[in-house]
Formats: structure tokens, C-alpha cells, sequence
């Protein structure tokens, strides 16, 4: 006999448990079991109970070799498999293309997820609306909605001004009827917004939950990888920050983009943390006006402050995000603490800034002990690579000495814990994108120093350095 016994759902990760538990011992987070009723768990008599004798056994060190006969993909040689490059489907965008990896690949599932009301509906309507109207897509894209009417979403694209004429649109959030209205559409791209609302008639629970979304998602997924068909999902996020639902969507779609930024600010940013199909931490610069967002063609220029006279606490580092160069201006504000030092960094890591301010004043002879320091990147972008350490500490030298630096001096490269200044990739090319926005001087490691009779690096000052302290000494006598 079967008996209807509660079961309890890992809200981020999907796991399964029999009882209650205020963490979750899959993936560590505290407080997401919830309870899904009505499973079925079945009893067991142990002393009736047998194996089932379609499975074979688990087969031990000890243990013979059984029939495992059954239908199976054939094994070749990985040299024999035949691989074909992947046609790219540009969206019009050339921004999102280039987050995408060089635009979209048919039978690819990319999920997408951001802040209520930062442009996720908004650029994959207008992503939509470009591909319908391709010669090669016409009349070749359907945008599925499940949190608006279609009357809202007609609304958005004539705000936008949007050339809607041959987009095709359904109001639905059951996944097998999308799936039919697909194979009737066969659309060579399709948007589904937002996962979140869809749901499946095999599972009884409610659209949103665990067992829903990773459902729904699977099943749109072999969808897409059986048809061609390149799709996007629409994700929601938590106040932390990362996709709701289960982790396991993230590993089940090809590529996954985050949408960065502040909604009440101009800027929009959108980073790949995940592409089987280009590389991880593209990202791509948008500018939200009254017509939708609008592709950034220097991204450099705007988030570079012009001054009238140099400012003390402020340096320009020239990152690298994804396959681009990209200088950004990085401030810093040490001051007096009124009580215990406080620590903040905005754009960059937390516990990374407290480690390069003890290097500083172990290696540089520079303390903060008794004072406070703010970090910031501006325009709201997220720094992650190691090469920005070397500009963060100049920045907060300058501060502390109140000592401006040259305008005209950008900087990357990594400090390590002994002081030491390390390599980062593509040192040259961070060099040329520094020289093309009219910088003269660059403190660099010593290690992506180009040789010194270079043509192409004569109308750079170039100072190469090993340590620490040479590198703030040579800073301040510029």
C-alpha cells in the first residue's frame, strides 16, 4: 500500500528531503526547505521485498559480469565525430551579440535574468522584432508571455516604435500548449517571459515552485535541442541578487546572462557568466533612452570623469571584460574613522580590498589602520579580475596623501600578498586601448612591459615595475 506523506523541497537547489531542516545539506543554504504534500511513499516489506529484475545489479569489484545488453548510442572515437561550425543568427543588436558570443545558435537556450523593470522584456522585444524582420527569419519569431496580456505587450512596442508587423505573439503558461503552438509556428527563434509562470499538467503544484520551473524548463529545452529552434528564457531574480529557482536550470540552458546595473540609472549592462558558445564575462553596454535601450559605441568614454583640474583619490584602470578593453575610473576616500574603520566597495570584492590594504601596509608603507575607506567603480560596473588591484591601492595613496594623480595616467596589474606586481592577460592590448583614449603614461607590470624600441607603444610613457612601493613612488613623481 501507498501512503500520502509529506516530502520537503530545497528551494535552491531542488533536493529532496523527508523531513524538515533549517539547512539544506545539498547546497548549504539555510531556511529554503518548503513542503510539497501529496507524495507518495510508498512501504516496503523487507522480507518480501525483491529487486527489480530489469535493472541489473550494481556491479561491485567482486562481481561477475551480467547482460547489459540493451539499446544504447554507439561509441566512436572523438576524432571520428563530425563537427560542424555553428550558424550564428545576428540580432540585430550588436551588443547583445557580442555577449551572446557572436549572435544567436540554432537550438541554443539562454536564460536571462535582472532586477524588476531593468530591460529584460524590453530587449528581447526589440531582439524579436529585428529578427522577425530579417530576410532570412521573416515572419520566423514568437514571443510567448506569461506575465503580461498581449494588449500590454502592443503597448510597449509601439512606446518603442517598433516595426511589430510580423511578430508573432501568445498569451500562455501552459508549457504543452507552447510546445504545440511551436511545432505549429516553427519559429526560428522564440522568448518565453518569464520561466517562472510556466507550468506542466504532469506535476501538481503551483507555477513558480521548484518542481515546476526545472519541469517546464526540460521540457522546452529538448524542445529547442529536437527542433533548432533558438530560445530565451526570461528568469526572475532573488534580493541577492541570482536567479530564483532551482541551480539546476542554470546547468540545464547553454548560455545564462545577468543584466547589471542600477534600474534608476541610464547605464545598462549585460554580462555572460555562462556560454557554451563564446566566452564567459562578455559584456555588453546599453544606454536605456525613450526608445528602448540603445547600443553604447565607446564604452570607455563613459565611464571616464573629465575634470577640470586632477582630483586627488582617483585613477583610471583599464580592465578587461570578456574579449574587450575597457577603462574604467576607480575612486577612493580614506578619511578619518569617528569610531570602529569601516571597509566599502562598490564594484569590486569586499574581502579582496581589505587583503590589498594590508599588503599596502606591509609593502608600501601606507596604513589605514584608523581610518575609513569607500571604494568605487564608476558607473556602476562590476570589477572582477585581479588587474584593477594596483589601481585600487594607488587610488587610495592619493587619497590618503592628498596628492592628485595625472589625468593622463592609466594603470593596470595584480599585487600578490609579498608586494609583488603580477602579469595580467593581454597586457598589449590594454596598453593600445589606453593610448587610443589619449593617455600618456601607464604603470604597468613588468612582466607585459613590450619591448622598448616598439613602434606601435612610442607615444606611451610606459613604467614597468616589480614591487609595490616602486610602483606608488613612481606614481606621485609623475
Amino acid at each position: 500500500m501507498a501512503k500520502n506523506k509529506s516530502s520537503y523541497v530545497c528551494q535552491h537547489c531542488g533536493a529532496h528531503f523527508g523531513k524538515w531542516a533549517g539547512q539544506c545539506t545539498d547546497c548549504g543554504e539555510w531556511n529554503s526547505l518548503v513542503e510539497a504534500p501529496n507524495v507518495s511513499m510508498p512501504h516496503h516489506n523487507k522480507s518480501t521485498a525483491k529487486p527489480n529484475a530489469s535493472r541489473p545489479a550494481t556491479r561491485g569489484a567482486n562481481a561477475p559480469a551480467g547482460n547489459y545488453s540493451g539499446t544504447h548510442s554507439a561509441v566512436m572515437p572523438l576524432n571520428a565525430v563530425s563537427v560542424t561550425l555553428d550558424t550564428r543568427l545576428p540580432t540585430g543588436i550588436s551588443e547583445f551579440d557580442r555577449v551572446l558570443g557572436g549572435g544567436l545558435v540554432a537550438g541554443s537556450v539562454v536564460l536571462i535574468g535582472g532586477d524588476p523593470g531593468i530591460g529584460k522584456s524590453t530587449i528581447l522585444l526589440q531582439t524579436a522584432t529585428n529578427m522577425a524582420r530579417a530576410d532570412s527569419l521573416a515572419g520566423s519569431a514568437l514571443y510567448v508571455t506569461g506575465e503580461e496580456s498581449l494588449a500590454q505587450v502592443a503597448m510597449r512596442a509601439r512606446r518603442l516604435d517598433l516595426p511589430a508587423d510580423r511578430l508573432r505573439v501568445l498569451a500562455e503558461t501552459n508549457v504543452e500548449t507552447i510546445c504545440a503552438a511551436l511545432t505549429q509556428e516553427q519559429p526560428a527563434i522564440a522568448i518565453i517571459d518569464s520561466i517562472q509562470t510556466i507550468y506542466t499538467d504532469a506535476i501538481n503544484s503551483a507555477p513558480g515552485g521548484v518542481s515546476q520551473i526545472r519541469e517546464s524548463a526540460a521540457i522546452l529545452t529538448r524542445y529547442a535541442k529536437q527542433t533548432g529552434t533558438a530560445l530565451f528564457l526570461v528568469g526572475h531574480v532573488t534580493k541577492e541578487g541570482t536567479l530564483a529557482g532551482p541551480r539546476v536550470l542554470e546547468h540545464m540552458v547553454d548560455t545564462v546572462l545577468y543584466f547589471e546595473g542600477q534600474s534608476d540609472s541610464r547605464f545598462r549592462m549585460i554580462r555572460a557568466v555562462k556560454n557554451r558558445f563564446g566566452a564567459v564575462n562578455e559584456l555588453g553596454i546599453f544606454g536605456m533612452t525613450d526608445m528602448g535601450l540603445k547600443e553604447v559605441a565607446n564604452p570607455s568614454a563613459i565611464f571616464l570623469s573629465r575634470y577640470d583640474k586632477p582630483v586627488a583619490g582617483s585613477v583610471v584602470m583599464v580592465s578587461r571584460e570578456g574579449t574587450r578593453p575597457l577603462l574604467v575610473e576607480v575612486q577612493a576616500l580614506v578619511d578619518d574613522s569617528q569610531g570602529q574603520p569601516r571597509r566599502m566597495a562598490l564594484g569590486l570584492d569586499f574581502q579582496r580590498l581589505s587583503m590589498l590594504l594590508a599588503v599596502m601596509h606591509r609593502h608600501g608603507g601606507i596604513h589605514t589602520s584608523g581610518q575609513d575607506v569607500y571604494v568605487n567603480v564608476v558607473g556602476g560596473v562590476k570589477v572582477i579580475e585581479t588587474g584593477s588591484d594596483l589601481a585600487v591601492l594607488l587610488a587610495c595613496a592619493s587619497s590618503i596623501k592628498e596628492k592628485a594623480l595625472p589625468s593622463s595616467l592609466a594603470v593596470f596589474g595584480e599585487v600578490g600578498l609579498s608586494g609583488e606586481i603580477r602579469p595580467v592577460p593581454n597586457g598589449q592590448e590594454r596598453l593600445k586601448e589606453a593610448m587610443k583614449h589619449g593617455f600618456k603614461h601607464a604603470i604597468i607590470p613588468k612582466a607585459n612591459a613590450p619591448a622598448k624600441d616598439s613602434p606601435q607603444f612610442k607615444g606611451i610613457n610606459v613604467i614597468a615595475v616589480e614591487r609595490l612601493d616602486d610602483a606608488i613612488e613612481s606614481a606621485f613623481e609623475l
